[in-house]
């Protein structure tokens, strides 16, 4: 195809060779330039009048959303060339006498404070790998690996997973992939995902008349709408009915490689909206809300980004207690720690029967039903995205509402790791191993600390979030005592996690604050025992709980899905 001229190509700003890297910079300052000179050529103007003429403004031509992803890149991009170019044809510009955007917010997450994130530029030299892969492969590099990065073990192998799910040789189309994590983020109103894969899905060649309402997508994409409401949020009514209406439509059919592929995606998207509200991971800078054309005040914020909810750095993540852990935090940990070490013993004395187990894991189930996040509290705002999906009203409901009873998921009948995985891995090739390390790691993920503490076993606490979680869904596992969980999580940290994994978009910066406080003011000396500094930080084990979260709600929405095929199939 020829190209057209003044047209702005980003392609080549993604290669790994800086000659390359050159050449495309180059093409795009020309391309900023010429329309730039289009619309405001003040070449001549006096320079005591410039203050006069910075006021055009820079929507026509498309030229304020080429403006807004050179200050991302000037901003976000791991080469340090493509960083300095973006930001001296931004400078251009505004010499020009149009006004260049500039960002709104304080880093990549509304929840965590910036300075205890990783600033792009500053990152070490696996952390620059990590940041280059990813935005090779996606033209990005986006506020949720930002955050992920806390933890970069985990975030190779989400990178690895997702680019496969997006890229690589598969059963559905490039455009198909895009749409299905649409209609998934959208579920849960995540204009954020929406956002990102609007773009993707328009760039890899998808019809924009699809984007006006999922009726306006093939019958084919509208027939899963009905799997993914349910997988998002009551998975355990899905059945074999439910899979054979989708495999026998005739023309409109999908095949079984097919339909993993899509359960894949929509339980991942569906997951990691809940990540995304559980960090409250902020705007791409390029995006609705990441960026404004408004003067800054004197106060280097201006009226619009208050109604935003963005103030000043110190304002937004300022800290009630201070920065020195208080008594009340210190001791909170030390009870944790302690209750620990007693179940641990009252495991070795005494095992508890199968009946009594089966009473205490019913005895949580019905009281998870009970535990509920505030209705008066706002959450971030969001666009609405309803048109993506159908049924607006349907969502999260409890087990055993108005009388209805939903049986018992015993993971001894039917588990990941001994069906699960298999049929994955033989419908949809490599993948089955890439979930499977994926969960793995974010399961095992240990620094042996604990705040202060170091050399501390987290086994016990990381499989009570994970199986409390399991048993929102009604899965449970014989050999665990449900009786630990009261123990070890207390109500405001069941709020949290019942709303980031049920209603994330529910999710607010006071249940986030007000979860495992004693970790908030960790010390950050604990090199020594984590591998990087980073992972001493307070909000790492707030993210690491994320990533639990995440991980479980998702093996938890497969298992109900692939049992349902696996029955269809037998």
């Amino acid at each position: 195809m020829e190209e057209r001229e003044g047209e702005v190509r980003w392609d080549g700003l993604c290669s790994r060779d800086a000659a390359a890297r050159a050449a495309a910079l180059d093409h795009i300052g020309q391309a900023v330039l010429r329309r730039s000179e289009t619309i405001a050529p003040v070449a001549a103007v006096p320079l005591a009048r410039a203050a006069d003429v910075l006021l055009v403004p820079a929507a026509r031509d498309g030229l304020s959303e080429v403006l807004a992803r050179l200050l991302m890149l000037s901003k976000r991009c791991p080469f340090p060339d493509v960083r300095e170019k973006s930001e001296a044809i931004l400078s251009g510009v505004q010499e020009l006498g149009i006004r260049i955007p500039r960002p709104l917010g304080h880093g990549p997450s509304r929840f965590i404070p910036e300075k205890e994130t990783i600033q792009v530029g500053k990152e070490d030299a696996m952390m620059h790998t990590l940041f280059a892969d990813s935005f090779a492969t996606l033209g990005r590099l986006d506020n949720v690996t930002l955050v992920m990065v806390f933890h970069p073990q985990y975030l190779e192998s989400f990178l690895k997973t997702q680019h496969y799910l997006l890229q690589m040789d598969g059963p559905l189309p490039l455009h198909y992939r895009h749409y299905i994590g649409i209609m998934a983020a959208a579920r849960h109103q995540c204009s954020y995902l929406v956002n990102l894969h609007v773009n993707d899905f328009l760039h890899v060649g998808g019809d924009p008349k699809w984007l006006n309402g999922l009726e306006n997508a093939p019958q084919k994409l509208q027939n899963l709408g009905e799997l993914n409401k349910m997988l998002a949020h009551r998975p355990w009514l899905i059945t074999k009915e439910h899979i054979e209406q989708l495999l026998k439509t005739e023309e409109n059919s999908w095949s079984l490689a097919e339909l993993i592929h899509a359960v894949v995606l929509l339980t991942h998207y569906h997951s990691l909206a809940s990540f995304t509200f559980g960090c409250g991971i902020s705007p791409e800078i390029d995006c609705e809300g990441g960026h404004t054309f408004r003067s800054p005040s004197v106060s280097n914020y201006c009226i619009c980004d208050i109604t935003n909810g963005y103030h000043g750095v110190d304002d937004i993540h300022a800290s009630p207690t201070g920065s020195i852990p208080s008594t009340e935090s210190v001791c909170e940990v030390e009870a944790l720690m302690e209750k620990m070490k007693q179940l641990q013993e009252c495991r070795d004395e005494e095992e508890a029967s199968q009946e009594e187990m089966a009473t205490r894991f019913e005895r949580e189930k019905r009281e998870s039903m009970f535990v509920c996040s505030s209705e008066d509290e706002e959450s971030a705002p969001a666009r609405d995205v309803s048109r993506h999906f159908e049924d607006t009203s349907y969502g999260y409901k409890d087990f055993s509402r108005h009388g209805m009873h939903v049986p018992t998921f015993r993971v001894q009948d039917y588990s990941w790791e001994d069906h699960g995985y298999s049929l994955v891995n033989r419908l949809y090739p490599d993948v089955g191993q890439l979930l499977d390390e994926k969960f793995h790691i974010a399961y095992n993920l240990t620094y042996n600390t604990m705040a202060m503490h170091k050399d501390v076993d987290t086994s016990m606490l990381r499989r009570a979030i994970w199986n409390y979680i399991h048993c929102m869904f009604g899965i449970r596992y014989d050999d665990y005592d449900y009786g630990e969980i009261n123990q070890l999580l207390d109500r405001s940290f069941k709020v949290y996690i019942k709303t980031v994994v049920c209603t994330p978009e529910k999710t607010t910066k006071r249940m986030y604050d007000s979860f495992w406080r004693q970790f908030e003011h960790s010390e950050k000396g604990h090199t020594t025992f984590s591998p990087l500094p980073l992972l001493t930080t307070p909000s790492a084990p707030q993210v690491h709980v994320n990533l639990l979260l995440v991980e479980a709600r998702m093996q938890a929405e497969l298992l109900y899905a692939l049992r349902a095929i696996t029955r269809y199939m037998t």
